[in-house]
């Protein structure tokens, strides 16, 4: 039925419509200052306001001064952790300009550090090469800060200038000494009523300094804690074949680490690669202008294909495979490890998004393919042996990923359950739906805990695996003794997409694979041992963001004689906030294993979508997960003791060395 309209012609619905936009005016329209427009909205500039978004104040002061470097003004980058809980970070570059700005009627160094979009790095005149920011950078710091001090070290003399308060002048800029010194020392205190936690981690920020050194070959990069004494000092003088050797430490190296660089262009490009044995993971990492390029982009592209040009070539041309025989790629890349880097014009420089996560310049394809392609050409033809050692690695792994395939499809065809099915079907609880990518497998530590997720479980997309005892250290042991363990076997048939070079992600009956244990020690090392297990031989499962953590609650708070209504804390903050939500009078359960919780609780906290925490598992540094893996999993038990004496405190260190010695 229509609505009736009153002798305007306006419905009820109109008028209220009127009403509201008469009281939405010119009023209403709030004006913020840019500093103020970044406290109101931070993570709009640096994400999260967690560690994360803390440690990317300090990433925008120190690409600024890399940017320095980069340009061949100075040679070291000095970053300091201090006591009160700010750090500092000084270059010997040029230092910040100090003269009169016209067009803002301000020092040039107060636009820099007031003012969004503004900077050095939009022309080429200063800069030949950035990291690409958009004149935020300094800003952001500045606004995030409780006070930022800027000490500039410039054509004899030393300035200083400061701000207070997120970004309010405090100082103006003044002339404070004379020098012999350049280059520029900016210290700063984040906000803590901005970040969730103000501290600064070592490791966070020496990974960081790390691969810088890496990408910046010959630069010293200096970190100290005053917290604690630490000092580091990185320094490599062969810059990304130092990155691929320690990225490949432990592993079987085919040949030598190549290294291939070309300056002829506007666009520069560095390159350093190898191939290992026994290595089923391909490892690519780029960069633009010395940022990591997450997801790829034009210049990765154009390094794959070249080299996938480059070694079909050779391989066709001196008889090594027909013309028929060509590699794929994913032949070829298997056990690469490269860096591949790029350095591009201001004017060039294309992202796909602000993230700046996928590089975009198209000329950046066309440079990489040929200068990979180029270079390895040439490479073969002068290393003959390793040239068909390679070419058999990439034809074995064709050969097997063809055997991979023609036993998958013999297998879907086949009626008769095998050995190892029989095994599954004795332990899995399978999920009914045939939807894969909504299914989730939860790998769950003992039978008690096990049985309670079968019945607290969403049939149709959920499947429980129980474990029973703790895997074998993957990492320590060979494929074939791997394949022998029960509990591997087990999760490699229910996964259902292969393993090692036959693991195909697209194969996998289960969109997220849940670790699922006790929140105890045990617990903890079942997840290592699970991880390690997936990086070595599923690692496109973490890549792909499939693996996850549950995250099952500490404690339970009740009512005295009734536990019908339980309130969750998952550690000692949100134990009190139950505590006060439940009120007086209140009963804390402790769960030490999720086999204390009935089928209804663990659903609850732990497997239902709603109302369940996950941790997603992901390689945001594969340098770290390397290292990690190799030292707290590996064969040297020294090196682990001796990191778990640097790293951790706690006194129960021979219990846990001895338990992954296992």
């Amino acid at each position: 039925m229509a609505e009736k309209e009153n002798k305007q012609g306006m419905t009820p619905e109109s008028i209220s419509i009127e009403k509201k936009s008469e009281q939405y005016t010119a009023s209403n329209i709030e004006l913020l200052g840019e500093l103020e427009g970044i406290r109101k909205r931070p993570g709009m500039y640096i994400g999260p306001t967690n560690a994360t978004g803390l440690h990317h104040l300090v990433w925008e002061i120190v690409d600024n001064a890399v940017d320095e470097a980069v340009n061949g003004y100075g040679d070291k980058v000095m970053v300091t952790i201090h006591k009160d809980g700010s750090v500092s970070v000084e270059d010997e570059g040029r230092g910040i300009p100090v003269d009169w700005h016209e067009k803002s009627k301000m020092p040039a160094v107060q636009l820099i550090f007031s003012t969004l979009h503004s900077g050095g790095k939009f022309n080429n005149k200063a800069y030949v090469t950035a990291a690409g920011l958009h004149g935020v950078g300094a800003t952001v710091t500045n606004a995030l800060s409780e006070w930022i001090d800027i000490t500039i070290f410039r054509q004899g003399k030393i300035h200083h200038i400061r701000f207070e308060n997120g970004g309010k002048l405090a100082v103006p800029l003044e002339e404070i000494g004379t020098t012999r010194k350049h280059g520029s020392l900016i210290r700063f205190k984040p906000d803590a009523t901005i970040f969730s936690t103000v501290e600064f981690k070592w490791d966070t920020i020496y990974n960081h300094l790390r691969e810088a050194a890496f990408l910046l070959r010959k630069v010293h990069f200096i970190l100290k804690d005053e917290r604690s004494g630490l000092s580091h000092e990185f320094y490599y003088e062969e810059g990304l074949k130092a990155y691929v050797e320690a990225l490949t430490e432990n592993k079987e190296k085919i040949g030598d680490i190549m290294h291939f660089e070309d300056t002829n262009s506007d666009i520069k490009c560095e390159l350093a690669l190898c191939w290992c044995a026994k290595d089923y993971n391909e490892t690519i990492l780029s960069y633009a202008n010395s940022v990591r390029t997450i997801d790829g982009g034009s210049h990765e592209s154009g390094f794959k294909s070249g080299i996938n040009r480059a070694v079909n070539d050779w391989a066709i041309q001196n008889g090594v495979i027909k013309e028929n025989q060509k590699l794929d790629g994913n032949d070829i890349r298997e056990g690469l490890t490269a860096i591949v880097t790029v350095k591009i014009p201001e004017n060039k420089l294309l992202y796909e998004s602000q993230t700046k996560a996928k590089l975009d310049t198209p000329e950046a394809a066309t440079i990489v393919n040929a200068v990979i392609y180029d270079s390895l050409v040439h490479y073969l033809a002068e290393h003959k042996d390793f040239a068909v050692n390679l070419v058999q690695k990439c034809t074995a792994s064709r050969e097997a990923r063809e055997a991979a395939r023609k036993a998958k499809e013999a297998a879907r065809g086949a009626k008769k359950a095998t050995k190892i099915d029989a095994v599954i079907s004795d332990k899995l609880a399978a999920a009914s739906s045939k939807d894969y990518k909504n299914n989730e497998l939860f790998i769950v530590e003992g039978d008690s805990a096990g049985g309670s997720a079968k019945t607290g479980r969403d049939r149709a997309h959920q499947a429980i695996l129980p474990l029973r005892g703790k895997p074998l250290n993957t990492d320590s042991v060979t494929m074939e003794r791997m394949l022998q363990n029960v509990e591997f076997s087990t999760i490699i048939q229910t996964i259902g997409a292969g393993v090692g070079q036959h693991f195909d992600v697209e194969d996998s009956h289960y969109g997220k694979i849940i670790i699922m244990t006790d929140a105890d020690t045990d617990g903890a090392h079942i997840q290592i041992l699970l991880l390690t297990f997936f990086y070595n031989y599923m690692k496109p499962l973490i890549t792909h963001g499939m693996v996850y953590i549950a995250c099952p609650p500490l404690y339970g708070v009740y009512k005295k004689n009734d536990k019908s209504h339980i309130v969750y804390a998952w550690d000692d903050a949100s134990l009190a906030e139950a505590k006060k939500k439940v009120g007086p009078g209140c009963r804390v359960s402790r769960y030490k294993g999720l086999g204390e919780m009935n089928a209804d609780q663990l659903a609850n906290t732990t497997m239902n979508k709603k109302t369940r925490k996950l941790l997603q598992v992901r390689i945001t540094d594969p340098l770290v997960v390397e290292k990690r893996i190799s030292v707290l999993m590996g064969k040297d038990a020294s090196q682990r003791r001796d990191w778990i004496e640097e790293n951790l405190t706690f006194n129960e260190v021979d219990n846990f060395v001895n338990e992954v010695n296992k």
